[in-house]
């Protein structure tokens, strides 16, 4: 079974975590992410542009309140490079993975560990609140299409982690994975992450997929350790304002 490709990933990205808006400008795509982070914020080249194509996206995403943002894709060489001409740093790059859900679905969590909950109860909000995942990113949450889900994770009889689950097409995606700080490093992220791909196996997925950023070495290692395959990058480009 082949994986799916970056360029299909990035569309699985979209749909699993979608803007509050997107327009076409040009050659532009503007997102306005309404305090979701940097996947619902950053414009992207939907064709190549040149440096008299970059002051009109700079003006649109300053005109909705956001610093100018741009996501550099596979293929996007030539824009990343004309960032950087213009004084733009590069920001969190991003490894993206995937694997055959059944690669994934092979052991099931420990009972009572592992909980398909939706919408997210209240004490998953907060666990995300204190890793920094706050009402934006919530929202980001609420808009994505059915099936979705979040699975609570718990240690030591109380919630102790949450992660949501969106889908697009033949493919689940991750995002959003916090354990709360007092219980870490106790293999939850682990059964959360197992959990998730039984639950996209009901669902009829394909493929589960998640991102992280590269330097998350412990993540990184994680997926690694489930079977999941490096299958693309991308970071972005920004301005310090």
């Amino acid at each position: 079974m082949s994986l799916p490709d970056a360029k299909t990933l990035y569309a699985v990205v979209e749909g699993t975590w979608p803007a509050a808006s997107k327009r076409s400008l040009g050659a532009w795509t503007i997102r306005l992410g309404g305090s979701g982070g940097s996947r619902v914020s950053a414009a992207t080249a939907d064709q190549p542009v040149t440096d008299a194509d970059l002051p009109k996206a700079e003006a649109a995403m300053r005109d909705a309140g956001q610093i100018p943002l741009f996501m550099i894709r596979e293929g996007d060489d030539a824009l990343d490079a004309m960032l950087a001409a213009h004084g733009y740093a590069i920001k969190d790059p991003v490894n993206i993975y995937a694997a055959p859900v059944a690669a994934v679905a092979t052991r099931r969590p420990p009972p009572v560990t592992t909980f398909d909950v939706w919408p997210p109860l209240a004490a998953q909000v907060e666990i995300w609140a204190a890793g920094g995942v706050g009402p934006g990113r919530i929202a980001v949450m609420d808009r994505a299409r059915h099936p979705k889900t979040t699975i609570l994770g718990r240690l030591n009889d109380r919630p102790a982690g949450t992660v949501f689950i969106g889908t697009a097409g033949n493919c689940a995606m991750i995002h959003a994975l916090e354990i709360a700080a007092a219980d870490r490093r106790q293999g939850l992220a682990r059964f959360m992450t197992q959990a998730g791909a039984f639950w996209a196996q009901a669902q009829g997925m394909e493929f589960l997929t998640l991102l992280t950023t590269q330097a998350n070495a412990g993540a990184n290692a994680l997926y690694t350790s489930l079977g999941m395959t490096l299958v693309g990058k991308y970071h972005y480009r920004t301005l310090t304002e």
